[in-house]
């Protein structure tokens, strides 16, 4: 299959599931399935992208595939339970309020650049795929490496602050215990960290660039425009000085230990 066809038949399918969603949310006025839908796809995408494409059958192939499937389904499950135990999100709860009478023309652009999204962070698992080199070696090593810290990092971030938010003596209060003591969003650090296996084990690739590509967009996304931007902004509606004050003591992204506030 041609490599133009092979994309677009990725996002129209990505493009059609994500306007089921969003007639779904309609009903629901919950649109934290985007997030859900989002972890499930892009994994699934690429290894699609992976088995449709002609390529030699090799084992880095696999790896690649059974490291995408499980940070996808581990992830994708996280935020399903989230969703359906939880009401909806701040943030979105919040855009409606803000765009009035033309929030779900808005949520409906959301949700079909999600489904962009899907594709782009797909490409990189098709890329790392590509690589000539037939035999596994020390940069997959690295790799696997990298991805097994970032996982485990990203579950225990997310352990740590749920069992926070549990507890009703915190209610009100900023998580700032285990990694959140020294990041301010040591999920979404972690989250990061986890595609740079993709760029050491797609090292020979033709396309090796797209590894790069979703690693430096991950990080923009995530500290400019989806992730951190957001989640502050909420988290000072919530939560006002307390978080400020947070804000001025500990990192932002990259974990390190937090400073003295002025």
């Amino acid at each position: 299959m041609a490599l133009t066809t092979l994309f677009l038949t990725a996002w129209a399918v990505s493009a059609f599931i994500m306007l089921v969603l969003w007639m779904l949310q309609y009903k629901t006025e919950n649109a934290g399935t985007v997030d859900v839908a989002w972890s499930f796809l892009t994994p699934a995408v690429g290894v699609w992208l992976i088995l449709a494409d002609d390529l030699q059958n090799n084992l880095r192939q696999w790896l690649i595939i059974s490291l995408a499937l499980i940070w996808g389904v581990r992830l994708g499950s996280f935020l399903y339970k989230r969703v359906i135990n939880e009401v909806e999100d701040g943030r979105y709860r919040y855009l409606r309020e803000y765009c009035g009478k033309h929030a779900q023309l808005v949520m409906f652009i959301f949700f079909q650049i999600q489904a962009s999204w899907t594709l782009l962070f797909a490409l990189p698992f098709w890329a790392a795929s590509r690589n000539v080199n037939s035999e596994l070696g020390l940069l997959d090593l690295c790799g696997l490496i990298i991805w097994i810290v970032a996982i485990a990092g990203e579950v225990i971030s997310d352990r740590q602050l749920h069992k926070f938010r549990m507890n009703n003596e915190n209610k009100g209060k900023v998580c700032n215990v285990g990694f959140w003591h020294y990041s301010r969003h040591p999920n979404y650090f972690f989250e990061w960290l986890q595609w740079w296996a993709f760029v050491l084990i797609g090292y020979g690739s033709d396309y090796w660039w797209l590894t790069w590509t979703g690693l430096i967009v991950m990080y923009v996304f995530i500290t400019r425009i989806t992730g951190v931007p957001y989640t502050e902004q909420q988290s000072i509606r919530s939560r006002g000085d307390a978080y400020r004050e947070y804000q001025a003591t500990t990192n932002m992204f990259f974990p390190f230990p937090p400073k003295n506030a002025n």
